[in-house]
């Protein structure tokens, strides 16, 4: 009696969730394990839910008490990876998906999920090998094609990229992890026009900070304007908005009073930009009236953007080197500044394995601190910087991060050195938004701003692109930059 009562309590539940009704078919499961804790199915299914609303630590411990029931649970056990992965426990996550395979030798989705923790681990070939297995044992085509598309785009293999989206989509046409990276595969190659459009389904991507913000005003999408407010607002990481903050005053040139939110730090930076009417903070307590409104990232489609229309003015942003004139005056014969590490984002498996691959040991960097002719400044910011302790006495590299206090100290700073050499981070885009020359220490699996096979950049007309030419590849960029650096010191470059 009481084992119908529960199984009458999970299968409602579980038609609610068949249906994507997640929020409304816990309460049902939560009935069911009450009325029955050993009704293995609706541990499982409440685990799911808890994972499906973001509550992992839940998810584990209702898996986990599967796993007491029936420890040769294959579907419990791939479900506990799913949560360990969640939550960032990558090498659990994996253990997890091994043993399902083990009990299930063909488990799509078991084969799928450890294909991802491989891809994180980046042993690619082998993820590229299970996400194709999972696919033809018939794993959900959408998630399938889409996931080896990523595992393609970080091989650099755009064009096979762009055809697992596409039939991603073939299976699901609104699918927007698809989409968003079609988009991803098209900005590479630099196909613009349509790579802006699908880029659109980034919102619907919580990796890519998803979702959009509730405004009800309209989006501006290049509507003709007469005076209208439009409200600008940033999105992702520093750098992007430090990129496409370009567009604000293109917007104030076709007819709009141009609003500008950013995050603080960034709010002084962004006084400088011309045809912006306000600048505020993300976190104002009220925003100004407007009538339009549109995130920065969208702004290249509002003007059909192409690789050939890019907006590239030699620099957009203004600073006052005069601010660090004792300090620069200190610093005898070319003056450079140095980056070796990206901002550390936890939140993602995916951000945490971007930021590891563009990421070097500022060690790796030693070549570069003996050429002769320089001063060396530190741009370096947060736990990455403590790396300058363990340097040799004879380095001559500055440190001044207690003077970097927002982006426009940094700005500052930058206007007054004769060179940037930075990994893949906001300081790039600082230099190139300054018209600084900037050198750019480029992964091998480049992000799809800086295109394919380019030394150069469209975005940034003082930039100078060096590449890994494998996966790691540092030493043999750092040996390409010393050289480039010795030539330019002496006055040859």
């Amino acid at each position: 009696m009481i084992r119908a009562a529960a199984q009458a309590e999970h299968n409602h539940g579980f038609h609610l969730h068949l249906h994507n009704r997640v929020q409304e078919a816990e309460p049902f499961y939560h009935r069911a394990v009450a009325l029955d804790p050993a009704f293995k199915e609706a541990c499982i299914n409440l685990g799911l839910a808890a994972l499906t609303q973001g509550r992992a630590e839940e998810a584990l411990s209702c898996q986990r008490q599967a796993l007491r029931l029936d420890p040769d649970c294959a579907d419990s056990h791939n479900n506990l990876g799913m949560a360990h992965y969640a939550m960032g426990h990558v090498a659990e996550a994996e253990n997890c998906f091994r043993a399902a395979l083990r009990l299930r030798a063909e488990y799509p989705n078991a084969m799928l999920n450890l294909g991802s923790t491989r891809h994180i681990l980046n042993d690619l070939e082998q993820a590229e090998a299970l996400f194709r297995g999972a696919l033809a044992l018939g794993v959900d085509p959408a998630r399938g094609n889409s996931n080896l598309a990523l595992a393609l785009l970080q091989r650099m293999r755009p064009e096979e990229a762009e055809l697992c989206c596409r039939e991603a989509l073939v299976a699901r046409p609104e699918n927007p992890e698809a989409r968003a990276n079609l988009a991803l595969a098209l900005l590479l190659m630099g196909r613009m026009e349509e790579g802006w459009r699908e880029y659109e389904a980034r919102w619907q991507v919580e990796a890519m900070g998803g979702p959009a913000p509730a405004l009800r005003q309209p989006r501006w999408s290049g509507q003709a304007l007469n005076g209208e407010t439009v409200l600008l607002y940033a999105e992702q990481g520093f750098g992007d908005t430090l990129q496409f903050c370009r567009y604000a005053p293109m917007v104030a040139a076709a007819g709009g009073r141009v609003v500008l939110v950013v995050p603080k730090p960034l709010r002084r930076l962004m006084t400088t930009l011309d045809g912006v009417a306000e600048v505020r903070c993300e976190d104002d307590a009220l925003l100004p009236a407007f009538d339009y409104h549109s995130p920065l990232l969208s702004l290249p489609a509002a003007f059909g953007t192409t690789l050939a229309t890019i907006p590239a003015p030699r620099s957009y942003l203004r600073a006052d080197p005069g601010r660090w004139a004792d300090f620069l005056a200190a610093c005898p014969g070319m003056k450079v500044g140095l980056v070796w590490a990206g901002k550390s984002r936890t939140a993602q498996p995916h951000a945490v394995a971007i930021d590891q691959r563009r990421s070097m040991r500022l060690a790796d960097m030693v070549p570069l601190l003996e050429v002769s002719g320089c001063s060396f400044v530190s741009l370096q910011l947060g736990p990455p910087a403590g790396q300058m302790e363990c340097l040799p006495d004879w380095v001559n590299l500055r440190d001044v991060s207690d003077r970097l206090t927002d982006w426009s100290d940094t700005a500052d700073l930058i206007a007054g050195l004769d060179l940037v050499i930075a990994v893949d981070t906001a300081v790039v885009h600082l230099a190139g938004a300054l018209g600084r020359p900037v050198w750019l220490l480029n992964r091998f699996d480049s992000c799809w701003r800086w295109l394919m096979h380019r030394d150069d950049s469209p975005w940034y007309p003082s930039m100078r692109q060096f590449r890994q030419s494998s996966p790691g590849d540092w030493k043999g960029v750092i040996q390409r930059v010393g050289d480039a650096l010795r030539d330019r010191a002496s006055g040859v470059g």
